[in-house]
């Protein structure tokens, strides 16, 4: 990765960003510049018009519902003119587009309102008092008809009780209550108002002419105003289509131009400069500086400078990093992302935790038909897994190799021989195989970190750091010093004093960096001390349940076979087909948890920070968001 500087004549701006974005190889740097002269980021004009022209755009495309989004076809520079006299155009035809959205708005508000009054009408029925009554204002009586949550009915009454008023519940309808409220008119209506707004009271209006007509009437009133409404909407609907019609060539050409646009606006945090002058800053792979170079200048008109090296020590956290676009390593790329993006300079974990992922979950769930099942699903749900698909049948087909090192099919062990073993046949061989397997993983995963720390030049980190090389030297030492106790009944004198010494470097060093009295800082470093070597016993131990699944996946299922040994034929069959699903399902799951948590506890945490952010070039049509 190289930090590039270009210098330009601002005029020249559009036509760079074109460059840039059809290169797709420029990572824009948005650090301020370090000369105070270049403060003044030109081209602000051309972003305002832009995010105005967009804004327009958007609302017209909503309202006319406008779907199709155009390539930005033949590339031609749009000037700081185009785009003014684009936004022009788009104001005008936002306010044709405003008037039809206001028309629509309110005749959706008329129809509102005819829904409450037939509503209104609908819960009256059920009320057998004069509405006429109800209507008219009466000297010594308020009359109040509305909706109240039903929760709130009970409190309700209670409270206009107090003002003297009668609560009448004559409906209840979903979460609401319909009731009418009846009391003496006089000093406590603004009192009972305050009382009806906190029990989230709705008044009910009664419609006009609901006392003057039959119900026929009004029904057939009611149907005419819908009539009526229905044809508005559809002459409104039309004069959309014929806007839509008449002006979609000209949005999708304003799209075009705004997309051809957009790159600009998207550099516009990394452009600084003074008068004509602007100076724009990025990380470019190295590998496509010359290619950066030859397409600047066939599309800058004026003379243009392209200054590159390679970044600062400083600067390394700063440097972005080019994700794994392997095909087959995507999904496993996505679940090293959930722990985080590795820093420029770090190894990418992603073929080594894809390797070491499918070796664990097939020895932990070795079967060929469980596999079968396993790789078969993910294939014909692979329209809905998507990358993952082949992260399902990798999974699958891994559990099948290890069914026939296993020789396992179904649970049953006794219809295929088996390449090796199988796992109950000799459980402490496969126990030791285990515990190889993961001294040789965290020997590796400690390597990798210690080399991934001197990659981004934390040398200090990659000696004393935690899993660093004293460590790695603790480690070592404690396992030789452990097998020399096994086999030859004494630890060793250069183990041991491996162990020591690493043990003590480790404790000088926490020593150093702790402050207070000397009592603590004593009993810290003990307890970081022995938290070393417990951590590093319980984590080589922490492997062991990659056989300790590979045997409860056996035993698993020769529980079931005897359950359903006990019972008939159909009983046998059920049981067989429940357990072999309860298998998939529920072991399955618990295996790839427990793989996810060896490679993300035992693996990421040593050699691999997360601290990194992903290369995310220019591109056309990347930026959803316009920056405000």
């Amino acid at each position: 990765m190289q930090h590039v500087r270009l210098m330009l004549m601002a005029e020249d701006l559009p036509r760079a960003s074109l460059a840039l974005a059809e290169t797709a190889q420029f990572h824009p740097d948005t650090r301020p510049p370090e000369e105070q002269a270049l403060a003044n980021p030109p081209g602000r004009d051309y972003r305002e018009t832009f995010a105005m022209a967009r804004s327009r755009l958007d609302k017209i495309a909503r309202i006319l519902e406008l779907e199709d989004s155009p390539e930005p076809g033949q590339t031609r520079v749009i000037d700081h003119d185009d785009l003014a006299a684009l936004n022009q155009q788009l104001g005008t035809l936002w306010e044709d587009a405003s008037r039809l959205e206001e028309d629509f708005r309110r005749l959706d508000e008329e129809e509102r309102v005819l829904r409450e009054q037939e509503a209104a009408l609908e819960n009256f029925a059920n009320l057998n008092v004069d509405l006429g009554a109800l209507k008219r204002k009466t000297r010594f009586l308020d009359f109040y008809i509305g909706l109240v949550p039903r929760e709130n009915v009970s409190r309700l009454e209670g409270a206009v009780a107090l003002a003297g008023h009668l609560l009448l519940h004559f409906l209840q309808r979903d979460n609401h209550a319909h009731v009418v409220i009846i009391g003496p008119s006089g000093e406590r209506e603004k009192q009972l108002a305050s009382v009806l707004s906190s029990a989230g009271f709705q008044a009910l209006p009664i419609p006009e002419g609901i006392t003057d007509k039959t119900p026929e009437q009004l029904e057939a009133d009611f149907r005419a105003r819908h009539q009526a409404l229905e044809a508005r909407r559809g002459a409104l609907k039309q004069r959309l289509v014929d806007l839509r019609t008449k002006h979609c060539e000209q949005l999708l050409d304003a799209r075009r131009m705004l997309l051809l646009a957009e790159p600009l606006v998207t550099l516009d945090p990394s452009i600084h400069g003074v008068k004509s002058l602007a100076v724009l800053c990025g990380w470019v792979p190295t590998r496509a500086i010359e290619r950066l170079r030859e397409n600047l200048g066939a599309h800058l008109q004026l003379p243009f400078a392209l200054e590159t090296r390679r970044p600062t020590a400083a600067e390394r956290p700063l440097v972005p990093t080019v994700p794994t676009h392997n095909r087959l390593l995507a999904p496993f790329s996505t679940l090293v992302k959930q722990y985080g993006i590795p820093q420029y300079g770090e190894i990418d974990p992603t073929p080594l935790f894809a390797v070491t992922f499918l070796l664990m979950f097939g020895m932990m769930f070795g079967d060929v038909g469980h596999g079968a099942v396993i790789a078969l699903a993910a294939y014909l749900a692979r329209a809905k897994l998507k990358n993952f698909a082949a992260f399902g049948m990798a999974a699958g087909v891994s559990s099948m190799l290890f069914g026939f090192v296993f020789g396992s099919i179904f649970g049953v062990e006794h219809w295929l021989p088996a390449l090796w073993m199988p796992p109950l046949q000799d459980p402490i061989t496969l126990l030791k195989v285990a515990l190889v397997w993961g001294i040789v993983f965290i020997i590796a995963a400690c390597s990798l970190g210690i080399y991934n720390r001197f990659a981004v030049g934390n040398i200090q980190g990659a000696l004393l750091a935690p899993h660093g090389l004293v460590n790695l030297l603790f480690y070592l030492g404690f396992l030789t010093g452990g097998w020399n106790l096994a086999t030859r009944g004494g630890f060793g004198l250069w183990p041991g004093v491996i162990v020591l010494g690493s043990l003590a470097t480790l404790a000088v060093h926490q020593w150093r960096h702790l402050s207070g009295p000397v009592g603590e800082k004593m009993l810290v470093v003990f307890i970081e001390t022995l938290d070393t070597v417990i951590v590093y016993l319980s984590n080589t131990l922490s492997f062991l349940r990659v056989s300790a699944f590979s045997l409860n996946h056996a035993a698993l299922a020769i529980a079931i076979f005897t359950l359903a040994d006990m019972l008939g034929t159909f009983g046998t069959i059920v049981t067989l087909i429940l357990g072999n699903l309860f298998i998939l399902v529920l072991e399955g799951g618990i295996v790839m948890i427990q793989v996810m948590r060896l490679q993300y506890y035992e693996g990421f945490s040593r050699y691999f920070s997360g601290d990194g952010h992903e290369f995310a070039p220019l591109r056309f049509g990347e930026v959803k968001k316009l920056r405000s």
